[in-house]
């Protein structure tokens, strides 16, 4: 199976263009350590991210990224963090194998989409990193092209265990 594949076709032009933003650009530029490869991708405006912190209990989610700025860094430090570990395994390809993004709730300009992490990546030294959260994305259609406009992300998966 190829796990970088676009699974909707260009006759799904809404859900075919999310899936590339929320994968394949955010999966290369992460990779890559380039923000300058998403920056477009966001409301820059009014966006903001909620941290669940890997809980069930909602009451224990943050406003953790107030701005884009703010998630930008993290990622930033996410990315320099990967950047700095030794893979036994190319890390683009495990981010697409343990990586799903199949429901894609489309409604005119706006899209509500879940973006699931499960799986292990290999490490040389022969731990693994262990990937399992999901991630809600509110998108809205903008000029025409689709951009994050906040998420709920480092959602337990699934939620209530």
């Amino acid at each position: 199976m190829k796990f970088d594949k676009n699974p909707f076709p260009p006759g799904d032009p809404d859900r075919h263009e999310l899936w590339d933003m929320l994968m394949r650009r955010d999966f290369e530029a992460f990779v890559a350590q380039d923000w300058s490869m998403v920056n477009d991708d966001f409301i820059t405006e009014s966006f903001f991210g909620v941290h669940a912190h890997f809980l069930n209990d909602a009451d224990a989610w943050r406003l953790q990224f107030p701005n884009l700025e703010s998630y930008r860094d993290e990622w930033l430090r996410q990315a320099a963090d990967s950047a700095r570990t030794e893979f036994a395994e190319p890390l683009l390809g495990a981010l697409y194998r343990v990586t799903n993004l199949r429901d894609i709730d489309v409604d005119g300009d706006r899209a509500v989409l879940h973006k699931k992490f499960n799986g292990s990546v290999a490490k040389a030294d022969g731990t693994v990193d262990r990937l399992n959260w999901q991630t809600l994305y509110f998108c809205r259609k903008v000029d025409g092209r689709w951009k994050i406009g906040g998420f709920v992300g480092y959602m337990p998966h699934p939620l209530g265990r």
